[in-house]
């Protein structure tokens, strides 16, 4: 029984092997013209350019849609524990699986500054798209902004999206020296 699964498991290994690198073959006939083939030439040819090819190079775990639109137009959420505004924005982002950048104001002082500087306040959540700055979250606002952007309605089939994460916690103040 053990050997009868070993076997069947060296026979799919075997079997899958062409699947994991693809060889491709690159010749000139006697007539002169340029053949490509993934079966090997006749023995009689000469100057054969053999190529290999291991998975498809277009698989980056991201539509190409996304990946145009994150390029031209780079998301980034400032966002905190504000609470149902700033969760809602998390979810709308990932449920679309759009790449983002969050930054969280409460946390970080540089985050903090970028902030004011951009929007003149420090209410959160803010999305920005390319150069395009949503304060406040309202669905029917983002969505058309990230439609404008390019990038798709949902996530790829198949994937789910990444769970929205909590921002982390504002750091303490320092504790007064006691006298």
């Amino acid at each position: 029984m053990k050997s009868g699964i070993v076997l069947m498991a060296a026979w799919l290994a075997a079997a899958s092997m062409p699947l994991a690198a693809a060889q491709l073959y690159q010749w000139k006939d006697a007539q002169g013209r340029m053949v490509y083939s993934d079966q090997p030439p006749p023995a009689s040819i000469r100057n054969v350019q053999q190529k290999s090819f291991k998975g498809n190079v277009i698989e980056s775990g991201e539509s190409y849609a996304t990946q145009s639109a994150r390029v031209k137009y780079p998301v980034t959420l400032y966002a905190s524990a504000c609470g149902t505004p700033c969760d809602q924005a998390r979810q709308l982002l990932n449920e679309r699986g759009i790449p983002f950048s969050s930054k969280d104001p409460q946390a970080s002082p540089e985050a903090q500054a970028e902030l004011q500087k951009l929007t003149g306040q420090l209410r959160v959540p803010v999305l920005v798209v390319g150069s395009e700055k949503l304060s406040g979250f309202e669905t029917e606002q983002w969505q058309s902004a990230l439609d404008h952007a390019g990038y798709p309605k949902s996530a790829l089939p198949g994937r789910k999206p990444v769970p929205a994460a909590a921002p982390a916690p504002a750091p303490a103040a320092p504790a007064a020296a006691q006298p």
